[in-house]
């Protein structure tokens, strides 16, 4: 696979997996939405991995924050403490000892304030990589 093929099968991954959490949220699943706004993330934020490390697989993990420093993207420190925040929503999901405290976080509201600012985020990726094609 070469650069360009290897990025689109990360995006497309993501675009897929937003598309799932929107329905989640639609269907009132607040807490899978936002599992699935992760790995909208963590697919993005791979396809930049493997623009930036000369086609390179992209390491086997869901911290967004590492992901992120692997990568030219120019993020600040707010932007590092929102990929912290998006990357405990895969472990508060899946493990039971974090899953009760987060399912009662995830209001309506919680969820579609952390779904618009994933969105947001993404466009960002896609923006850069528009900008910075090979």
């Amino acid at each position: 696979m070469n650069i360009e093929q290897h990025m689109k099968f990360w995006l497309d991954g993501a675009a897929h997996d937003l598309e799932a959490a929107e329905s989640l949220f639609n269907a009132s699943k607040f807490d899978w939405s936002l599992f699935l706004g992760h790995l909208v993330l963590e697919k993005a934020l791979k396809a930049v991995y493997v623009r930036d490390n000369e086609n390179e697989i992209p390491p086997r993990t869901h911290n967004l924050v590492k992901l992120a420093e692997a990568t030219n993207l120019k993020i600040d420190e707010e932007t590092k403490l929102f990929l912290d925040e998006i990357t405990y929503f895969n472990l508060e999901v899946r493990y039971p000892d974090y899953k009760s405290e987060f399912y009662k976080k995830c209001s309506y509201s919680f969820c579609e304030e952390k779904l618009v600012r994933i969105k947001d985020f993404l466009q960002w990726i896609k923006k850069d990589i528009l900008l910075n094609q090979l």
